[in-house]
């Protein structure tokens, strides 16, 4: 699900960056380091503003300043039950990864209709029901996530495709 969160960065500039665009400069820099990046429990998707820059604080020995710039951003939270779209990104006889934007799922084949087989004598090996559900790399399909796991700047989850209308899209 998309959120719009204020958050807040602490940035620090070289002293060859100060002069009378140093604001956009922060904004600029803010921009490259928080756009498309994770921090385990949700993805930022993109910078709305920088809403208040404070003034910098010289840091002893180095010169450098240091910012905190407070921002809004729209943000990308994946949810236990939530059904998404996704891509398949490779196929094997224990299940099937997909990606849901930066979101790598793992879907089991304990979790997929019992209709649906693996195959891997067909090119490329998939999962089929002999009719019109096909699942191989690059397939287009819908899922329902069962729970996501947090790392430091990672999220990873597990999907299902196992009730109706979930699958193949194509």
């Amino acid at each position: 699900m998309f959120f719009l969160q204020e958050l807040e960065r602490v940035i620090d500039l070289h002293p060859s960056f100060f002069g009378p665009r140093v604001k956009e400069y922060l904004t600029t820099k803010l921009f490259g380091d928080v756009e498309g990046t994770c921090n385990g429990q949700y993805y930022i998707v993109c910078v709305v503003d920088a809403f208040d820059i404070s003034e910098g604080k010289v840091l002893a020995g180095s010169g450098k300043a240091q910012y905190t710039v407070r921002y809004r951003a729209v943000v990308w939270k994946p949810f236990k039950g939530e059904v998404l779209d996704a891509m398949v990104s490779s196929v094997n006889r224990q299940g099937f990864f997909a990606d849901v934007g930066p979101l790598p799922v793992f879907v089991s084949n304990h979790l997929v209709p019992s209709d649906v087989k693996w195959d891997p004598s067909a090119t490329p090996p998939q999962y089929t029901n002999n009719s019109d559900q096909v699942i191989e790399k690059g397939t287009h399909l819908r899922l329902k996530l069962i729970g996501t796991r947090s790392d430091v700047g990672n999220m990873f989850a597990i999907g299902s495709i196992k009730e109706d209308y979930l699958g193949s899209l194509g």
